[in-house]
């Protein structure tokens, strides 16, 4: 009976002993793979913090540049500078108007007499021509709100001088007296204004000399 107490003790020992080997095995395993785990996680880590370390891109880079805006080629109204461009105006088809262009077509519709050549609007049949809103005409229009020609639109239809101001187009339909200065359309303030029967044009150099004009678009 002592033999066989024995080496059942014997026995227990020995399973004993495997078991925590065992274990002792797979702990040690255990612990191998997670160092490769850890030093995958340290690059992963780096390349996290470099891209949190980048700068934002700036939102004012992204916003578009305005474009600058233009002064010229929009409407027309009536505090145009009289100090601007001379000619500077251009034909409705986009052709520039130059200086000899302008001057030639301003020679050719000047007055030989301008007491004789005039016509008011009441010798003329009466106004038909378009009619400038009153609100619009208050704010553009009228002896305080002058400008020069030189610096507007400008073309010539029939031999009759017609330029652009305030968007409408303006024409000329009596001739310039002759007593006013050759480049008068250059030099001098001008003004539209409705003087009972229909539009004249005045130069404020030269009063008492209304010169016929219609208005279109």
């Amino acid at each position: 009976m002592k033999q066989i107490s024995v080496v059942s003790t014997a026995i227990l020992c020995l399973l004993f002993g495997a078991t925590a080997i065992a274990q002792h095995g797979q702990q040690g395993n255990s612990r191998d793979k997670s160092k490769p785990a850890q030093q995958m996680s340290q690059p992963a880590q780096q390349m996290h913090q470099q891209q949190t370390a980048k700068p934002a891109p700036s939102r004012q880079a992204a916003r578009p540049q305005s474009k600058p805006q233009q002064s010229f080629g929009g409407a027309y109204h009536g505090g145009v500078q009289p100090n601007g461009p001379a000619f500077g105006g251009v034909h409705h088809s986009g052709v520039p108007q130059h200086q000899e262009q302008v001057h030639n077509g301003f020679a050719q519709s000047r007055a030989g007499s301008w007491s004789h050549d005039h016509q008011s609007w009441s010798q003329r049949g009466g106004y038909n021509g378009y009619r400038i809103p009153d609100v619009r005409f208050r704010q553009y229009f009228g002896h305080d709100h002058f400008f020069r020609i030189g610096g507007l639109p400008l073309l010539f239809v029939g031999g009759q001088p017609r330029f652009q101001y305030d968007g409408y187009w303006v024409t000329l339909l009596d001739p310039w007296p002759e007593t006013w200065g050759p480049d008068w359309y250059d030099t001098d303030d001008v003004y539209l204004d409705y003087s009972g029967d229909g539009y004249y044009l005045y130069d404020r150099a030269y009063p008492g000399f209304p010169i016929a004009v219609t208005i279109s678009f």
